[in-house]
């Protein structure tokens, strides 16, 4: 009895097949889009360094900047914005550098350039200036409070709406209207300076609530009352009441 010959499966034929046409464009690939002078000096392009060379140089540099502008760039050196270079606002200055009559830099004073960097996210870092664009001084430019060059505010704001707009027109409409924000927030003089860095304090127990609502303390007429024992067991008062709008739910 005769065997017949193995066959090689029709799988197997078809993977080699594949395998063959995958070599055979990698190959094909290489000679067409690898350069010639791949290679020669590392793993980059020989010729990749003259391409280097004759691209145009758009940017000056910040100190070159001084030779001209020794004025701002000294009051910049000392402010917020030192650190920043002039070419991140004014855009790229070579070629105004070269002739400075005829080319001139971007001059950045609409509303929307500054919160590029300064709109409030919360993923900014702590103490970084920030602002909700929308509610801060709407439509006036930030150039009209702020000198860029040194951004420091024009006055050290007085009155906690000057940043907490929202939160102080809920409480004009509120029975805490009258309550001064520092009778419940201890607010450090630095937190109008830096109002991330140094942070209020923020009541913490019932008992704090209890020094005005009660019963049987010392509190203005008309203010409502309750038995703080057993009034809302063991929650705290603002998980019922926001302390900014406390109406009674």
């Amino acid at each position: 009895m005769t065997r017949s010959p193995s066959r090689i499966p029709e799988q197997a034929t078809r993977l080699i097949i594949l395998l063959v046409v995958a070599v055979t464009a990698l190959v094909t690939a290489r000679a067409i889009l690898i350069p010639d002078d791949f290679g020669e000096y590392g793993h980059f392009r020989s010729s990749a360094i003259d391409e280097n060379i004759s691209v145009p140089i758009k940017y000056a540099g910040q100190a070159i900047c001084a030779d001209c502008h020794d004025d701002v760039v000294e009051v910049k050196e000392v402010g917020y914005h030192r650190g920043v270079a002039c070419e991140v606002c004014h855009g790229p200055a070579a070629a105004h550098v070269e002739d400075e009559e005829s080319v001139e830099l971007r001059v950045p004073r609409g509303r929307g350039y500054c919160p590029l960097c300064h709109e409030y996210l919360p993923s900014r870092p702590t103490g970084f200036p920030q602002v909700v664009s929308a509610s801060h001084n709407p439509i006036q430019p930030c150039v009209r409070c702020h000198e860029p060059h040194d951004p420091t505010p024009p006055e050290t704001p007085q009155e906690c709406s000057a940043c907490h707009a929202t939160i102080a027109r809920t409480k004009s409409v509120s029975h805490h209207a009258y309550v001064e924000c520092t009778q419940c927030h201890e607010t450090p003089v630095e937190h109008k300076i830096s109002p991330r860095v140094s942070i209020p304090t923020k009541p913490n127990d019932r008992a704090f609530c209890g020094g005005c609502h009660s019963r049987g303390v010392d509190a203005p007429p008309g203010t409502p009352t309750v038995n703080m024992v057993d009034h809302g067991e063991n929650y705290v008062c603002w998980q019922c009441h926001y302390t900014h709008l406390p109406q009674a739910r």
